[in-house]
């Protein structure tokens, strides 16, 4: 399978201009047009939180989002998730409005979201049983989510045994077993750390191209981004829109080893030049003397 460049790893650099938003893969999955989120505050203002914002994200494709503090990320993933209706513009999932959750959408966030009075076998069914399903179904799936994640050995434990990264691995498994077609994951190993990080990102990794799912990540981290992803996205401060959209050239087999790579580097420095260009105006400093003044 090509990669999201259209070329192998060694063709291309992550400082070439960026790619067309929605110039990978295959058909369109989500479209997001002219989408813009506006809150209303209590004191009787409002806060332009993202937009306009204009994203294709393509069927099977896994796409990051960078950003400041306070751009907007999570009311983009908000939007796509169906938990948030946009003031203005168009947000579609398979080419129908989203509207409330959409049937084969899942979402893991950073909190763990695990109920400690279940067991991650129970807390894994947990979604399966209040939908329905039949019960040798629910244990069919659950059975696969768990061995696939890696805690065949912990089915009868509860969270509170288990280590934080375990704890986001039975997250994940609940949403797996809704077989998803987009996974939506918010800030997910923001608690743990780096080593466990990188290796969860392994595991995501393997969990992508086995579902061939279209995958949206928000996240702080920009080794992260820079090394699960077929294209990351950075946005601007609040109101948050895309100001570069970065090809990574990863092929599909890709693991965390690929931050050993010289193009790891290019891409990741490529990223903070934004960022930092960004965050440096939240902070009211780009003309300050802390941060030298302002790149051009």
């Amino acid at each position: 399978m090509r990669d999201a460049a259209g070329g192998n790893a060694e063709q291309g650099s992550a400082t070439s201009e960026p790619q067309e938003v929605g110039s990978v893969h295959g058909s369109v999955h989500v479209r997001l047009r002219q989408v813009s989120q506006v809150f209303k505050l209590p004191t009787g203002g409002s806060l332009h939180a993202i937009g306009p914002v204009d994203l294709d994200l393509n069927r099977g494709e896994f796409f990051s989002v960078v950003g400041p503090s306070g751009c907007g990320k999570s009311t983009l993933l908000d939007v796509l998730s169906g938990l948030a209706t946009p003031t203005a513009g168009t947000a579609t999932f398979e080419d129908r409005p989203i509207s409330g959750v959409p049937d084969g959408v899942g979402a893991v966030f950073q909190e763990d979201a695990s109920f400690p009075w279940l067991t991650v076998e129970d807390n894994v069914a947990f979604g399966l049983r209040r939908a329905g399903v039949d019960a040798a179904e629910i244990k069919r799936r659950v059975d696969y989510a768990i061995g696939f994640m890696g805690l065949k050995d912990f089915a009868r434990a509860y969270p509170a045994q288990l280590s934080g990264g375990m704890r986001q691995r039975v997250c994940i498994a609940r949403t797996l077993v809704l077989q998803p077609r987009l996974i939506l994951l918010d800030e997910p190993f923001g608690a743990l750390d780096q080593q466990t990080r990188l290796l969860m990102g392994d595991e995501l990794l393997r969990l992508w191209r086995e579902t061939s799912a279209t995958v949206l990540l928000i996240t702080h981290a920009l080794d992260e981004a820079a090394m699960l992803s077929d294209r990351v996205g950075v946005m601007s401060a609040r109101p948050g829109i895309f100001i570069d959209m970065v090809s990574t050239g990863w092929e599909r087999q890709r693991d965390s080893r690929v931050v050993s790579t010289p193009r790891f580097g290019e891409i990741t420095s490529r990223l903070w030049e934004k960022l930092r260009r960004e965050t440096m105006k939240i902070m009211g400093a780009a003309h300050g003397p802390a941060g030298g003044g302002a790149a051009p």
